[in-house]
């Protein structure tokens, strides 16, 4: 039997479950068990608990057959559970190391009290650390065993069940439960301080509590924030009907007094998800509690929390209304004075678009943009294509900056930025798609649908985890980033770990597709045919090996600068080999590449408009960190990457995982740090031999599951059409990449000068 059993209800949570798991599989103190409880998630939740369970046998895994919330979902899981001590820790909390061996050495201390109370700490997605209200009570608690009769301010302890273990036989015994209801484990805490023969205190941080953005019971609008005052007015009766003499039923009031008033005061304010429609309610019932039950002597803090509270507790919702009104008022006048500092020749585009956006919204009107509107390209346009084919009446229009729009092919709508077409689109769109964000002060109706499709999978930090990164972002507005995700509607992933990521650092109650990326159709559709007119388009010679080089872009580098010594390289490679250069799109022209392909070293193809079809008329990728390789993985072809600067990139940029490791789905094939070592992989043949190509399965396997030719009909129809589920994934093992070049160098992965040996071991 385990000493303590962790319940962590799961739903919605992928994005945050891995390290709340690994925050308490990698406790130092190991005799726990993890009841995993998969509330019928729709996401990936259920998987990753069922990864978790297959690599350690402390985790238990239970799915439910039905979305019932997250009091149920712990209701199952203690059921299960069979440590003596309890503890339901939320999916997106993380439990701080040493925590479970110091509660454990402090229950022994005790005499395995009913329940043992804890600190913690609150984060935002600033990663800003707010410190509890707890630490002076249960630091003046010291090693004592007390109830709740002798020492009724532990009632005015945060009233959560992850700052507290309690013993299972009590948990049993006692009947707990904490049923459907919103806000019940408000009264759970509480309840079990009430009915304990003894508690005892741990004066350290236990649990890191995120406050999250996004879909919550605690955030979704509605009038189910009205079960905070019935959860307040019950624990009131418990206390009032029982067996304490009337001075410690008095002490125990005030102490629940003074909790109960903050958080009645977050749920009743301004800006809290109350829907208009149950405000007046809230209000007065808030105000006849506060009125009943308000300890002699005790006044409203100083605050914006005690300004509520004094209004509230008028009792009227008139007075109540009156009382705040002011304060509304103020408010109101410094948006208007911060408004009319906007630019005048903004604000006139921007008068015209708030009428626009008076207009019925046009059901059958697209608006696509791609990578800050350069054109028509990356998946925002293989959704366009696929529209046009199976949704013929749905429009699309492009939007373009204007130095961009002469690339514009022949007869796609397009507006440019700014212009009046521009505004009136993005007002009466019902769809808005795009793989990075809209220009200008864009307002998303709540009539419309927001289409985040991305752009890559991320190897390189990104969003809200570049706030620890000054050298990218340092210039960037967190602020608004957040801003834009609140838009999204959807969210596209090719994979799990790409959904997984998005949700944490874009944190955000949008859906996650994992629909596969709609612009990797084509490594699928694509024939022999298609694969040679690629080829003859570049003007490649029969039977060259043609090497696609896609550099990333360097965020601690003011200018492009070419990792490789292209010279010699080419020259170490021989002849039969034609290297293809493509430089980041967020450069322009280089004097140097151009340089090069004039003298016919290499071909330069960074102003090519599809990487993709670059891609089919190559051979292999040569690649450092671009997400590029994610996408070609589809073809199966050999992927080698030079990795000269990856300890300054990882350091610079940080890393989800290291490319670089050798293991099976993370490397995805020959790794060489310079020009020698990369021409011997190809001379040698290690560039496709069978070591390369077991590490690119794997790779293929966890990066490349969602893709499968499909993803842009997905798209369509779950967004576009409103198609309630997504169209089933083609089997890995079925799906036939674009085939490889015909005629290319065979290369015997024996030859070579004698010596030579692949550029790294493999495997």
């Amino acid at each position: 039997m385990p000493r303590i059993t962790v319940v962590v209800p799961v739903h919605r949570a992928q994005g945050f479950l891995r390290a709340c798991l690994e925050s308490v599989l990698g406790q130092s103190f190991t005799d726990v068990e993890v009841v995993a409880v998969d509330d019928a998630s729709p996401d990936a939740s259920g998987a990753i608990i069922a990864e978790f369970a297959a690599a350690d046998p402390r985790v238990k895994p239970l799915r439910l057959d039905r979305t019932g919330g997250t009091g149920p979902a712990r209701d199952a899981g203690a059921a299960l559970a069979t440590g003596d001590y309890l503890l339901f820790l939320d999916a997106d909390d993380l439990m701080t190391p040493g925590t479970l061996a110091a509660a454990d050495a402090r229950l022994r201390a005790t005499g395995d009290p009913d329940v043992l109370l804890f600190d913690h700490e609150r984060f935002t997605v600033w990663e800003n650390i707010q410190e509890s209200d707890d630490a002076d009570f249960l630091g003046e608690a010291g090693d004592s065993v007390f109830t709740a009769s002798d020492r009724p301010e532990c009632l005015g302890t945060y009233p959560a069940v992850w700052n507290r273990l309690l013993r299972r036989a009590f948990w049993e015994e006692r009947g707990f439960r904490f049923g459907e209801g919103a806000y019940e484990d408000v009264a759970v805490a509480s309840r079990v301080l009430l009915a304990a023969t003894g508690i005892a205190c741990l004066d350290r941080v236990g649990v890191r509590w995120r406050k999250r953005r996004g879909i919550s019971v605690g955030t979704t609008p509605g009038r189910h924030h009205l079960a905070v005052l019935d959860r307040y007015e019950a624990l009131f009766a418990e206390i009032d009907g029982g067996d304490e003499a009337e001075d410690r039923k008095r002490e125990q009031r005030a102490a629940l007094y003074g909790r109960m008033a903050v958080l009645l005061a977050a749920v009743g304010e301004d800006g809290s998800p109350l829907t208009p429609d149950a405000r007046p309610e809230y209000v007065r019932r808030a105000g006849r509690l506060l009125g009943r039950y308000r300890p002699a002597g005790w006044t409203a803090p100083d605050s914006n929390e005690g300004r509520w509270l004094r209004a509230a507790g008028t009792g009227s919702y008139g007075r109540y209304r009156a009382a705040l009104g002011g304060q509304a008022w103020t408010r109101k006048l410094a948006r208007r004075i911060r408004a009319r500092k906007n630019a005048l020749g903004r604000a006139v585009y921007q008068r015209y678009y708030r009428l626009r956006l008076r207009r019925p919204v046009d059901p059958n009107l697209v608006v696509y943009a791609a990578y800050w509107n350069r054109g028509v390209s990356c998946n925002p346009a293989a959704v366009y294509y696929k529209a046009q084919e199976i949704a013929p009446h749905l429009r699309g229009v492009w939007v373009v900056n204007k130095k961009d729009r002469e690339a514009m092919p022949p007869g796609v709508d397009h507006v440019v930025v700014n212009s009046r077409r521009y505004w009136d689109v993005l007002a009466r769109a019902k769809y808005l798609v795009n793989n990075a964000n809209f220009t200008g002060q864009v307002v998303k109706r709540p009539e419309q649908v927001y289409l985040q499709t991305h752009h890559g999978t991320p190897l390189k930090h990104m969003g809200m985890d570049l706030r620890a990164r000054p050298a990218v972002g340092k210039g960037m507005s967190f602020g608004r980033l957040l801003d834009h995700a609140d838009q999204w509607d959807f969210s596209l992933a090719a994979n799990q770990h790409s959904a997984e990521v998005w949700e944490r650092v874009y944190p955000s109650g949008y859906e996650t597709l994992p629909s596969g990326y709609p612009r990797n159709d084509v490594f699928h559709t694509a024939g022999a045919d298609e694969v040679r007119r690629a080829r003859e388009s570049l003007g490649l010679a029969p039977g060259t090996t043609a090497i696609l080089y896609a550099p990333t872009h360097r965020d601690y580098q003011r200018t492009f600068v070419v990792p490789l010594d292209l010279e010699r390289l080419c020259r170490e490679l021989g002849p039969g080999y034609t290297l293809m250069v493509r430089a980041h799109y967020f450069y322009g022209q280089n004097d140097a590449l151009e340089a090069l392909h004039a003298a016919g070293t290499i071909m330069d193809v960074s102003q090519h408009p599809s990487v993709e079809e670059l891609s089919l008329a190559s051979d292999a990728l040569l690649c450092d960190f671009s997400s590029l390789m994610f996408d070609y993985a589809n073809l199966d072809r050999p992927i080698v990457v030079h990795a000269a600067d990856w300890e300054a990139y990882r350091a610079a940029r940080g890393v989800y995982f290291d490319l670089l490791s050798g293991r099976h789905g993370e490397t995805p094939g020959v790794v060489a740090g310079d020009e020698a070592g990369l021409a011997r992989a190809f001379r040698s043949g290690a560039w496709r031999g069978p070591e390369a190509a077991a590490l690119r399965a794997a790779f293929r396997q966890r990066f490349c599951a969602y893709d499968d030719g499909l993803a842009a009909e997905r798209v369509v129809r779950r967004v576009l059409l409103g198609e309630p589920s997504l169209l089933p994934y083609r089997p890995l093992q079925d799906r036939r990449p674009a085939p490889a070049p015909a005629g290319a160098r065979d290369a015997d992965p024996t030859a070579g000068p004698a010596g030579e040996r692949p550029a790294v071991p493999l495997g």
